[in-house]
């Protein structure tokens, strides 16, 4: 079969599964399997493939049409530039937790001693690390001295966590801890992607998410903000004087999440939207 029909009725498959953008996932998996580029399949779409080349395609096509994630088969997700590794033991990196780190870089201090042996550290907590992609980001494009930590209550988790930064060259630390559970000293930030789907809401997401996202990293409970009361109530302890706690939350939580940090003495509270003008990232200064 050449690369043209493959490509075709790789398509039609997705489509009659319901798959969303199925031209692109196809498109996407042969690209994956075949290592083409659109300019190389233009010039010759009747190129024929190999039958090894071919199975493993219609593998793949197989697995999206069950709605397993792209990002599950291929195993790699872009995030900030960088590439991670992902399987269904974490969430799948999201263009919308970039903001997260975006805001986080913008409020980074990183004006330097004049005497080089005083140049202050950063030290970061990245709570629910997952996949490490935002610890991971921070610790990339940060441009001062910068440490960093990654805690999740997940051992599986942190096992990709730590795989990425191999992948990366970079170096963090990784703790299994339930929150703040086995958390020791003090940071200049905390940040978090903590689980806030109401439960009730989470039989009603897509199957690519509510089948194959690990049900842990979804779910906040009946209100979707029990995360967001744990971390907030505990987090000044482990706060540098002045230190941030920065937030990804879901589109209408903004109100919840900045009345809590407000109550718990946070000052400066604030929101950033989205790519798509949504409420996405609350964040706040804890000054003693």
């Amino acid at each position: 079969m050449n690369l043209k029909n493959a490509y075709r009725n790789g398509t039609e498959r997705l489509r009659t599964s319901g798959v969303p953008e199925p031209e692109l996932d196809a498109w996407y998996l042969l690209e994956y399997v075949t290592g083409i580029g659109r300019a190389s399949y233009y010039a010759d779409p009747d190129r024929e493939m190999a039958e090894s080349r071919k199975a493993e395609y219609d593998r793949c096509i197989e697995a999206r049409s069950r709605r397993i994630p792209l990002q599950h088969i291929t195993g790699e997700q872009e995030f900030m530039g960088l590439t991670f590794h992902v399987n269904g033991d974490v969430l799948i990196p999201r263009q919308d937790t970039e903001t997260l780190v975006e805001t986080a870089l913008d409020l980074l201090d990183c004006g330097k001693s004049t005497n080089r042996t005083e140049e202050r550290i950063v030290r970061l907590l990245d709570m629910c690390t997952g996949s490490g992609c935002i610890l991971l980001s921070m610790l990339h494009y940060a441009k001062c001295r910068t440490e960093g930590i990654g805690s999740d209550i997940s051992a599986k988790a942190l096992n990709v966590a730590s795989e990425n930064a191999r992948r990366l060259g970079m170096t963090a630390g990784f703790i299994e801890s339930d929150l703040f559970e086995k958390i020791e000293g003090k940071f200049t930030m905390i940040l978090s992607n903590p689980p806030y789907i109401r439960s009730a809401e989470i039989a009603e997401l897509q199957d690519e998410v509510r089948l194959y996202d690990p049900a842990g990293a979804l779910d906040g409970k009946e209100d979707g903000l029990y995360f967001y009361r744990k971390i907030i109530s505990q987090s000044p302890s482990y706060l540098e004087d002045g230190g941030y706690l920065i937030f990804e939350i879901g589109h209408d939580q903004a109100c919840d999440v900045t009345g809590m940090m407000r109550a718990q003495g946070f000052s400066d509270v604030s929101v950033k939207k989205d790519l798509a003008g949504l409420d996405r990232v609350v964040y706040g200064r804890y000054i003693r």
